[in-house]
């Protein structure tokens, strides 16, 4: 009867003998409840969804244990592809972790998780359902994990209610402590955490047992744990600052299902599995769609799949790249850096392959050039001078010499309109940006590949590696990558395979040297097939004159003879910088840094201005020094002068 389902008329005939399958699930022959399950799973629909996995579900308690993890699997994919309503999602998901918590893969967990994150409107509920079930005197540690997560990010929407204080939830949650493991353990300590942050007004209390029980893992044996311990317990002691670290988890990117995916792996039956695909794509169920916007692409998602929602635009947080808190959470094969690394999310959290958190940035990318005011940071980048060349349009038929025209602004925007159906997921500009002043991190995804990229910086010699990550579960064919270098740099790309296997990634080395100074920008021409469609473009590459900058502390003696002596014209440059971002000395410190240059204080007596120094690598030069001073005035943060000196002219300007 499963292999009939590939004939349209009959599945309705076959859906009326629903109450007979169900009993057959109860039949001595463990190969004939086998079947059964098997059917139920191909014959589910939207109109029938419920009734199949609330039966499931009750069939789990006498199920004998060669099948609970496989019924649990079908359960769950069923609950997620068909669901009525996200409450009854999440309800049969938790009922799930409840009765087969050994046979309750991570992927489930993680998914109920990312939906209640995408989703205000489950998040008290989930929360409240989790509290219930930690009630319970045997509770599985899968669900300790679950309920500990979803209490730590929104225990605090409870707090008026019942049994649902911070004391009171810290205290029910740290009972499990005990008798949990190690990847447990992480998981509450997150949890203590966040409830300390939510206590208002604080409890000095609470404080004190949670930071005992920090002080106590601050010499455990898992180095997981001690930093987890050691960072919270510092970071608890700081009170406003905690708050910024562990602020709320960010809506989660929207990414194919791994338990769909896990399904299209399971060994069945060729002719069943082509049964039960073929109506998987004639269905047009009325199932929930959680989304609040169509993809990048324009294409609107699958009607018979619960969708999360897209993620917001952000840049990737310094948490997520320094390693300061990770939570155990949505990440089977992570952020991934990493978002996540490890690789760049290739779909997800769970497949980066660059080792951090991959943000997915919603609305399509830019293809001209920003008019909003200067930004420090490119004035800054490129490369410290004041003010470059014009940009000179790219003509998109003519590839890229040697002597290609200056690129203002760090060329933030693509090289040129492309004509490819395929269009980015990302925003483009933003992830040069980002990777400027980067060295890990997603450099372009679009719909079938994701890129990213891991560099190391020695002097004027740089190593990176590109992960070429393909998403889906079809080969990418006909694979060429080039490599476009200026003049300034010499470039060797290790050999690209033409073939990049499903849900696969291959690493790419890229060995750098630096020959001089120069604001011209490498270019990585990409292109492959997918299907009958050839997809190319052209990508910047952030090697960057910061690149092979090195931070250098002199003494106030030691800057001022250099300064001094570089009085030549072009040696040192001086420009007033108007429409400036508005910001922070502080933050204009940062941004210095980031840059890799050394902020010295106290060697100007103008507490409004910034003194910097560094070195710069080259082939040409070797090591050479570069004094920077940045005069602001207080009264008018649009605008800046900015004095930049150096032995090479090439460098200053």
């Amino acid at each position: 009867m499963t292999r009939m389902l590939l004939v349209t008329d009959v599945q309705d005939i076959i859906r009326r003998h629903q109450a007979q399958i169900i009993t057959s699930l109860k039949d001595p022959d463990i190969s004939i409840r086998r079947r059964a399950l098997d059917l139920l799973y191909g014959m589910c629909d939207v109109t029938n969804a419920k009734e199949i996995v609330e039966e499931l579900l009750q069939y789990l308690d006498t199920a004998e244990f060669a099948m609970r993890e496989e019924l649990s699997l079908k359960a769950a994919i069923l609950a997620e592809k068909f669901a009525p309503q996200l409450l009854w999602y999440v309800d049969v998901i938790l009922q799930l972790i409840d009765k087969a918590g050994d046979f309750v893969s991570d992927d489930i967990w993680y998914r109920v998780v990312q939906f209640v994150t995408n989703n205000e409107d489950l998040q008290s509920y989930a929360a409240a359902k989790a509290r219930e079930y930690l009630d319970k005197p045997a509770l599985h540690e899968t669900m300790v994990k679950v309920s500990a997560y979803l209490l730590g990010e929104y225990g605090h929407l409870l707090a008026r209610r019942p049994g649902c204080s911070p004391k009171e939830l810290f205290a029910i949650i740290n009972d499990k402590l005990p008798t949990v493991s190690t990847s447990t353990v992480a998981i509450l300590l997150s949890t203590y955490a966040k409830i300390l942050i939510h206590t208002q007004p604080p409890d000095v209390g609470l404080q004190q047992q949670i930071l005992t029980i920090f002080k106590k893992y601050e010499s455990y044996i898992d180095v997981e744990i001690q930093q987890r311990a050691v960072e919270y317990f510092e970071l608890s002691r700081k009170g406003p600052a905690l708050a910024d670290v562990l602020a709320e988890m960010p809506k989660f990117p929207e990414r194919e299902s791994a338990l769909l995916k896990k399904a299209e792996d399971a060994e069945i039956d060729t002719a069943e599995q082509s049964a039960i695909k073929l109506r998987s794509q004639q269905q047009t169920s009325s199932a929930l769609v959680v989304a609040d916007h169509s993809p990048a692409n324009g294409s609107a998602p699958p009607a018979n799949h619960l969708t999360l929602v897209k993620m917001p635009s952000q840049i990737v947080s310094d948490t997520q790249e320094s390693g300061v808190i990770h939570e155990e959470v949505p990440n089977p094969p992570v952020e991934a850096p990493k978002e996540n690394g490890t690789p760049v999310e290739v779909e997800s959290r769970d497949t980066n392959i660059t080792g951090i958190n991959n943000e997915v940035k919603t609305e399509p990318p830019s293809t001209s050039h920003s008019t909003s005011p200067a930004d420090l940071l490119a004035d800054l980048l490129g490369p410290l001078a004041i003010e470059g060349p014009p940009a000179v349009e790219q003509n998109p038929t003519q590839g890229l010499n040697s002597n290609q025209s200056p690129v203002g602004d760090l060329a933030l925007a693509t090289l040129d309109d492309q004509s490819n159906s395929v269009q980015p997921i990302v925003n483009v500009e933003e992830k040069f940006h980002i990777l400027c002043t980067k060295d890990s991190g997603v450099l372009y995804e679009d719909p079938h590949i994701q890129i990213g990229m891991k560099a190391e910086w020695r002097a004027h010699h740089g190593r990176l590696v590109l992960f070429l990550g393909n998403k889906n579960t079809s080969a990418l064919t006909s694979v060429r990558v080039l490599i476009l270098p200026p003049s300034h740099l010499k470039m060797e790309l290790s050999s690209v395979p033409d073939t990049i296997p499903p849900r696969a990634q291959v690493q790419v080395p890229l060995e750098v040297a630096n020959l001089r100074a120069s604001r011209d920008v490498a270019v990585l021409d990409l292109s492959y097939t997918f299907g009958t469609s050839l997809v190319d473009g052209k990508l910047r590459l952030p090697v960057v004159l910061n690149k092979f900058l090195q931070p250098i502390t002199l003494t106030p003696e030691e800057f001022f003879l250099q300064w001094k002596a570089l009085t030549v014209h072009l040696l040192k440059v001086q420009e007033v910088v108007k429409g400036v971002k508005p910001m922070p000395l502080s933050e204009m410190a940062n941004l210095f840094m980031s840059l890799h240059l050394a902020v010295a204080p106290g060697l100007d007596n103008n507490p409004n201005n910034l003194v910097a120094c560094t070195t710069f690598f080259s082939e040409a030069t070797r090591a050479m020094l570069c004094l920077i001073r940045l005069e602001t005035d207080p009264q008018d943060r649009t605008q800046l002068r900015l004095t930049v000196a150096s032995g090479d002219q090439h460098l200053t300007c």
